[in-house]
């Protein structure tokens, strides 16, 4: 079976992480193009991961025309998607695409019509979905879940268009929507989003237009709560992304989403449970959109996935804005 011909469009950091992917999958997929608005950007992509032998574009549009792709990766900045995701569907394209998947909710649904009515796969970078940790989790009789709390705590300047919150949504929009996904994944839908947000740490910083804390409340059908709080003014240099679980069987601590400790709490003894992976997780991601394309299955987080998400967030960013909690549809 031949390798499935891909290319990576906005050849920045994360283009890269996804680039050492493709090299590690050599009889499954190959790197055939790269672009990006910076040509060199595009060229050093092709050379490092490619040996030059990627074919390097500055238009998307001029990729889509003069190559015959299977596979799209998109890497473009929130505010950087314009109709590569029509375009790739059009022409039958498969598409993984890095979240969030735009800065509006119509954008995201019409990404969504364009790829289901064409029948392509697609797959949204919610690469936490497939933690070794959480899958465990989904196999276990858990009983229903009565309160998830995330943090997702780090503090870093970031890109400049990343400050800017007319291009990245904010952080909740552009960074915690990671820990939404999760919570929606092991949930379900919430009913209700209230949120606080604020800038306290960056006023003086030029620029500077997006929250450095936040909380937010959801509530659930059955009565379950949601809670996920974040902050870009923690401790320099660290990622910290964990979160805990408490349903009626069950009580689980998630250091990230491949290292976990589970207590079975409706067991005589409460015995316990340790899951420490190292699993690649861009790579397991890109493994299942491969698998959705040769069988013709789905993917474990569609496009449509990664609509509804953004939807939470920008319900939550709304309810900051506003003052009052957001019942959502």
């Amino acid at each position: 079976m031949k390798p499935l011909k891909t290319a990576i469009l906005g050849c920045g950091g994360f283009a890269k992480r996804h680039a050492q992917v493709l090299q590690q999958l050599p009889t499954e997929v190959q790197l055939v193009a790269c672009c990006d608005r910076n040509a060199w950007k595009a060229q050093e992509l092709s050379a490092q991961y490619s040996a030059g032998q990627a074919q390097v574009f500055t238009d998307h549009t001029r990729m889509l025309e003069a190559t015959d792709l299977d596979i799209l990766i998109v890497c473009l900045p929130p505010y950087g998607h314009t109709d590569e995701v029509e375009q790739a569907a059009q022409r039958g394209i498969h598409l993984l695409i890095e979240k969030p998947i735009a800065l509006s909710r119509d954008k995201a649904w019409q990404m969504v019509e364009a790829s289901e009515k064409a029948g392509i796969k697609t797959q949204v970078g919610f690469m936490y979905r497939f933690g070794e940790a959480l899958e465990y989790l989904r196999t276990l009789d858990s009983g229903p879940v009565g309160l998830f709390s995330a943090r997702y705590f780090c503090n870093a300047l970031h890109a400049p268009w990343w400050r800017d919150k007319e291009k990245s949504g904010g952080q909740l929009v552009e960074q915690v929507i990671h820990m939404f996904d999760l919570m929606r994944y092991l949930m379900g839908e919430p009913v209700t989003v209230y949120a606080k947000q604020a800038n306290l740490f960056h006023q003086q910083t030029p620029g500077y237009s997006v929250e450095d804390v936040s909380a937010t409340i959801a509530t659930f059908p059955n009565g379950g709560l949601g809670v996920v709080y974040a902050s870009n003014g923690a401790i320099p240099g660290q990622w910290i992304k964990d979160f805990k679980l408490v349903a009626q069987n069950l009580t689980a601590a998630f250091g990230d989403t491949n290292q976990a400790r589970f207590f079975f709490t409706a067991q005589p003894g409460v015995p316990t449970q340790t899951i420490e992976s190292s699993r690649d997780l861009y790579l397991a991601q890109l493994q299942d959109l491969i698998q959705a394309i040769r069988s013709g299955g789905p993917t474990r987080t569609p496009l449509r996935e990664g609509a509804k998400s953004l939807e939470l967030v920008l319900a939550a960013r709304q309810s900051a804005e506003s003052g009052a909690e957001v019942r959502l549809a």
